[in-house]
């Protein structure tokens, strides 16, 4: 079959063997895949990679001397089952799969293992245990977008905005631009994105933010519709104070038991939930000193580098850090629920569609943030231009 295959940070079409369907799996004929930023990343710099997923257990990430085929962002047909499959769907039937298999006890992560071939390709392999069928007629493009927008509805649920809560997009990249659409899905009337792109403002507007800044020009805190009344540590105090003065002005009152009741409900003053998605070293201690004290701050930008930031200011604001990576497989059959029944719209991340020939030329034009959001690769297209 035709494949994408990456070697020593070079991209070529080649002709592959076609991969066998072990027991438990199933082969796609690969209709739509998606172009991830950590295919980006990957192609030239796996080897760092494979060394960090190594020291969390995982050994067989790609290393730059070997021929991979990259594509997690997928979407196929049933074309062919393994030994000791249910068969659950007939041939041709459209589906999405988590990018995982299993050989054996050992797990691949699809398009980013040798061991493991993926969606750049006339055909991919799939657990049959982690796939699923396309309902409601979803487009093949629209379902092709089915994992990276359950990492990001992974991330949004991470964040837990409360309805009175604005939340912070910091990097309007696909990434971001998926948190913004998957915070509008959940109901979160704020939602201030902050990006130096003119043309991923105006994607992040289109995704669902409500305010829009250029954090050249304008400070994100300062656009906050809600305008939350904890902006520094201050009026954490006098909010002390005020609280006190009322309570105790009250004969007899067991003040205390409020406080543990508000406890008890998190019912607390809050500040908002920021998702970091940037990824880049400074980010963390710049969102760390300019957030509003106990401030939730989702950490989905994949940043490769050492970073360095201050726990003091962090402690002393009482800012909670979570950090968020992938999804499990009930957050990615949601997902696709969600987007096949109209509740988020994955359409303004499209921007462009490319066949096999013309990968290379789309990772180049995703280099810049003014030409485009998500290429997607179909197999069976001629075009090599986006």
């Amino acid at each position: 079959m035709k494949a994408v295959v990456c070697s020593e940070g070079k991209l070529e079409v080649a002709d592959v063997p076609t991969p066998k369907p072990g027991p438990g799996q199933v082969l796609l004929s690969v209709t739509r895949c998606g172009i991830c930023g950590s295919d980006l990343h990957a192609r030239l710099h796996c080897d760092d990679l494979a060394d960090l997923a190594a020291a969390t257990g995982y050994h067989n990430f790609m290393r730059s001397n070997e021929r991979v085929v990259l594509g997690h962002e997928f979407c196929g047909e049933i074309a062919e089952y393994g030994p000791r499959c249910r068969k659950r769907w007939a041939p041709g039937t459209r589906v999405v799969a988590l990018p995982i298999i299993r050989n054996g006890r050992e797990p691949e992560l699809t398009g980013l293992s040798q061991a493991a071939p993926g969606g750049y390709a006339e055909q991919v392999i799939v657990q049959e245990s982690m796939t699923f069928p396309v309902p409601n007629g979803l487009s093949t493009e629209h379902a092709a977008l089915t994992e990276p927008m359950a990492v990001a509805w992974h991330a949004v649920r991470k964040g837990r905005v409360g309805r009175k809560q604005t939340a912070f997009v910091v990097g309007c990249g696909p990434i971001g631009l998926a948190v913004i659409s998957m915070l509008r899905a959940s109901g979160v009337k704020n939602i201030v994105a902050s990006d130096f792109s003119p043309r991923r403002r105006e994607l992040a507007r289109l995704c669902g933010a409500n305010v829009v800044v250029d954090p050249a020009l304008e400070s994100p805190w300062q656009a906050d519709p809600a305008k939350s009344r904890i902006s520094d540590v201050t009026d954490v105090l006098n909010l002390g104070f005020d609280a006190m003065a009322r309570l105790r002005g009250i004969p007899a009152l067991p003040w205390w038991y409020l406080f543990r009741i508000a406890h008890t409900l998190d019912a607390a003053p809050t500040g908002p939930v920021v998702f970091e998605c940037v990824g880049v070293p400074g980010i963390i201690d710049q969102l760390l000193t300019a957030a509003p004290p106990s401030t939730r701050i989702v950490v989905v930008g994949v940043c490769m580098e050492v970073d360095r930031f201050r726990p003091a200011m962090a402690i002393n604001k009482e800012i909670e850090l979570r950090f968020a990576f992938g999804y499990d497989p009930g957050e990615f059959r949601d997902t696709l629920h969600m987007i096949a029944d109209g509740k988020v719209d994955p359409a303004p991340l499209i921007t462009g569609t490319v066949g096999l020939g013309g990968v290379d030329n789309a990772f180049t034009a995703l280099g810049s943030p003014e030409q485009h959001a998500k290429i997607l690769i179909d197999p069976g297209s001629a075009l090599i231009e986006v």
